[in-house]
């Protein structure tokens, strides 16, 4: 029984495609990396932004509501002069 694998035949010789194919499959394997760590800190930095306007979103609120109450406020003590 014969095993057929399907090796392509290089005229090159092993001992110089190695090294090309190791520097070729490492400089993918660092670009992969690098865009993975790239994408997880643009990640972070839209939770931390929309974190951020989350927060100054309530300010806006809470600092509205407060004028509402001291113009009603001010409205009865306008109206009792």
């Amino acid at each position: 029984m014969s095993v057929e694998t399907d090796v392509p035949e290089y005229s090159s010789p092993l001992r110089k495609l190695v090294p090309f194919f190791r520097k070729s499959r490492d400089g993918w394997k660092r670009k992969c990396l690098d865009v993975k760590r790239n994408n997880k800190l643009l990640q972070n930095q839209v939770r931390a932004v929309e974190h951020s306007r989350d927060w100054w979103k309530q300010q806006a609120q809470e600092r509205k509501r407060r004028i509402q109450e001291l113009e009603t406020e001010l409205q009865k003590i306008s109206a009792a002069d």
